[in-house]
């Protein structure tokens, strides 16, 4: 397992975990990552090495079970929320875990679909966050995940009174900043069986 960073740094991370996941036919943050962890632990372990202030996971009712059920256990420093109204989607998931943050600084969000997590990807978009609202990683004119808020951007979702806004669509108000990674993985979707099966493909040399 991962420690948490000495260098504890001025950001956080909400990392989106409540949909049903009816493809895959289990949620996908218990799936397994490797032998000795789930998508949900590598990607918590990577952000406490990187050093954030506040890890906090969004899961939905059912998913609270999960994790009993598969017996991972998450440290009392990691914050759960539910979102108890999955119909709102992405963007109340996201407004859900920011108004559940303790601190207003800026917070990557990440999706529990990708289990990659590179912390020079993440340093790289640390260091443009104060220049810009957003900051997005690009793979060769690709967008990807995590993507960092601004402190402006996450008081204007947390004051937002819509909870079913479409995220992307919310985000075209605010001024973007690329950052030019060499890093594919930025760009996978774990949304299916097939998908699941070719994950060792991404994890070569990982």
């Amino acid at each position: 397992m991962h420690e948490r960073s000495k260098n504890i740094k001025s950001c956080s991370v909400v990392i989106l975990a409540a949909g049903y996941s009816s493809r895959m036919g289990m949620p996908k943050f218990a799936l397994k990552f490797s032998d000795k962890v789930t998508f949900l632990e590598e990607i918590i372990n990577k952000y406490k090495a990187f050093g954030c202030k506040e890890i906090l996971v969004v899961l939905n009712k059912e998913g609270v079970s999960v994790l009993d059920q598969k017996n991972i256990k998450l440290s009392d420093e990691i914050k759960v929320v539910i979102n108890q109204h999955l119909e709102w989607e992405r963007f109340y998931s996201i407004k859900l875990g920011l108004k559940n943050l303790n601190n207003y600084h800026p917070v990557f969000i990440h999706n529990v679909d990708n289990p990659f997590v590179n912390l020079n990807v993440l340093n790289s978009l640390f260091c443009e966050i104060s220049e810009s609202n957003f900051v997005v990683p690009v793979f060769k004119n690709k967008g990807g995940h995590p993507i960092l808020l601004s402190e402006k951007i996450i008081k204007n979702i947390i004051s937002e009174e819509k909870n079913d806004l479409n995220f992307r669509d919310f985000l075209k108000g605010f001024e973007k900043k690329i950052v030019e990674v060499d890093n594919e993985r930025i760009l996978v979707n774990i949304n299916s069986e097939k998908e699941y099966m070719e994950l060792n493909k991404w994890c070569t040399d990982f």
